[in-house]
């Protein structure tokens, strides 16, 4: 199995920046593509920005410019650095990853538990 630890949401105000990390632990292999979501209360979960294994960076019209995601491939790790945060921005944010367990090229998707971000207007 494969877990994924998020860490560093909280309270902000607007204009702020907060920085979200996720470590995946457990049987890896590799690691693909790996991203954040997130979900705003009474919302479904919206796909915020993805980062592919060799560096390939995505990212949802609504945070481009203000959000930045980057990885550490050795480390296992993702992050999400937010800035010029806006009270839209509240959400529960997880982590995916896109995972391989052996050599066996059949990709697992796992998701963290999720870490509140609330920005106060």
């Amino acid at each position: 199995q494969v877990q994924l630890a998020e860490s560093g949401g909280g309270l902000v105000q607007a204009g702020g920046s907060l920085r979200l990390s996720c470590a995946a632990s457990g049987s890896i292999f590799v690691i693909n593509t790996m991203g954040w979501y997130r979900q705003a209360p009474g919302g479904q979960r919206e796909y915020v920005a993805t980062v592919a294994s060799g560096g390939v960076t995505t990212y949802a019209d609504s945070v481009k410019g203000r959000f930045t995601i980057s990885r550490d491939n050795a480390k296992n790790t993702v992050t999400l650095q937010m800035n010029s945060l806006k009270p839209e921005d509240t959400a529960v944010y997880y982590c995916k990853a896109d995972v391989l367990r052996s050599i066996i090229p059949r990709p697992y998707e796992y998701w963290g538990q999720g870490t509140q971000v609330t920005v106060s207007s």
